[in-house]
């Protein structure tokens, strides 16, 4: 039997795996392979917590492979070199694989399969990550859109969900083919010594069948009311498939239909607010592939020109370690480092206190949030960073900033959130859990190892990103 390389990247699943049908389904023997190649990715090679995850997702991958007959070869990069050195040897007749979006990996690619057809081979790409292309949906003008309603209510209109695909119980093996054996995970990536990552493993099981558990809990516990529950920082009301998605362990046409499926025991408003969601991770990566430039480049030229601040070591470290004396901020930052995950809502609180009462450029949060979320993805990362920010594609104005205190009265209105990931505030009554520097003795007596006050006046903070977007807007003398 002839043999395909099945080439494997951010798609570690079996089920409903473009690559792998078209293997079968054309009569070739699959050979699974994962090339180990960061110096590819550009400026964005993955980050730490990305690692941890990728680690754990290639060994439950192997697993499922080993289950079903086959097995996964792991392999050191140049992906060039390494591929065309793996289909000489194996006699490859094809490689195959799904596409991603990243500029550095695009423009690779592109060049991969060119040299892979010159050399005789079938190189094939294939969607397994999106539910649209970026080039499918388009303006009247013919435009890549650049306002979200728009692009979602034209996605929706053109949108006909195509059947999804399971995977055989068995593969062929590669040892048919005499395929050699690649190296060890441990050589790809070893695990993190010391362990820092353990809380992640607390909250997500990485894999694919982590991945049909996820969305199989999400839709019977908390789909009826992710409307209400989304926003709430405390409750488990998002659906937690951002690191599946990303690494493509469960397929977003797989999370479309197990949605939509739900039927009427779910209202529309539920269901529709969640594919919304999906629409946006949608919308960022087609921003990603027709403006290239946004993960280090503000999409809206204006801010070329902003004030930004500059950038104060202690401040930003501060922030990083969830010690900027507002307790919602501390919180969300403190989430993140233990867990490799932040809730969404806190996301943009943070984001905001960095962007806006700090007015620290937002590339100093971007990158922080690459290294440290499981979910890292340079789409949604910069189209979040950049929305929060004021500087992107259907941006919140630069204006809007959000006040953290009012922002945690409104969703984390029981200081649950904040009493567990800044337990030195439990002490205090809920009320004094949002502005402590407000409550002076009970911060003293209660919780004396927490700042005396915030690293910025709120209202000082909020006047001079106001005053900086004013002289942005003002005409040059």
């Amino acid at each position: 039997m002839a043999v395909a390389l099945v080439w494997l990247r951010d798609d570690l699943r079996l089920d409903d795996q473009p690559a792998l049908r078209a293997a079968l389904e054309r009569g070739w023997l699959p050979v699974p392979v994962y090339i180990h190649a960061p110096d590819d990715e550009g400026d964005w090679a993955p980050g730490a917590a990305s690692d941890a995850w990728r680690r754990r997702s290639l060994a439950a991958l192997a697993a499922e492979l080993e289950r079903r007959g086959s097995r996964l070869l792991l392999l050191h990069g140049p992906t060039l070199g390494t591929l065309q050195a793996l289909a000489a040897l194996t006699g490859a007749e094809a490689v195959l694989w799904t596409r991603r979006y990243e500029p550095a990996i695009e423009q690779r690619d592109a060049k991969i399969k060119r040299a892979l057809r010159q050399a005789g081979l079938h190189a094939e790409s294939f969607n397994g990550a999106l539910l649209f292309e970026p080039w499918e949906l388009a303006t009247r003008q013919g435009d890549p859109y650049r306002v979200f309603t728009p692009f979602w209510r034209s996605a929706r209109a053109a949108w006909r969900a195509p059947r999804t695909w399971d995977a055989p119980a068995r593969l062929p093996s590669p040892d048919e083919a005499g395929v050699p054996h690649g190296v060890p995970l441990d050589d790809v990536l070893p695990a993190p010594r010391p362990a820092w990552d353990a809380g992640f493993w607390d909250r997500f099981v990485p894999g694919e069948a982590g991945a049909r558990r996820a969305l199989a809990h999400f839709v019977e516990h908390a789909l009826g009311d992710y409307a209400a529950a989304r926003d709430m920082a405390g409750e488990p009301g998002t659906s937690r498939l951002s690191p599946h998605l990303h690494f493509g362990e469960v397929s977003v046409q797989r999370v479309a239909a197990a949605v939509l499926a739900a039927g009427e025991a779910v209202a529309a408003a539920d269901r529709d607010r969640f594919l919304a969601e999906l629409g946006w991770r949608e919308f960022a990566h087609h921003v990603l592939h027709h403006y290239p430039h946004v993960p280090g480049r503000n999409l809206d030229p204006r801010f070329e020109a902003f004030a930004w601040a500059n950038p104060s070591p202690a401040k930003l470290q501060a922030w990083r370690e969830g010690r900027t004396g507002v307790p919602i901020v501390d919180a969300g930052m403190r989430e993140l480092w233990h867990t490799g995950w932040m809730h969404n809502r806190v996301r943009m609180i943070v984001a905001s206190w960095l962007t806006k009462h700090l007015r620290l450029h937002w590339e100093h949060g971007a990158r922080w949030f690459w290294d440290t979320l499981v979910d890292a993805d340079l789409a949604n990362n910069t189209q979040g960073w950049q929305w929060t920010a004021g500087t992107g594609a259907d941006a919140a104005p630069y204006f809007r900033i959000f006040n953290p205190v009012a922002q945690a009265a409104k969703f984390d209105p029981d200081g649950a959130y904040i009493a567990r990931w800044v337990p030195e505030l439990a002490p205090l009554p809920v009320p004094a859990r949002f502005a402590p520097w407000e409550h002076p003795d009970l911060l003293r007596r209660l919780a004396p190892a927490y700042p005396r006050r915030p690293q910025v006046d709120l209202a000082a903070g909020r006047q001079g990103a106001l005053d900086a977007f004013a002289a942005l807007r003002s005409p040059a003398l």
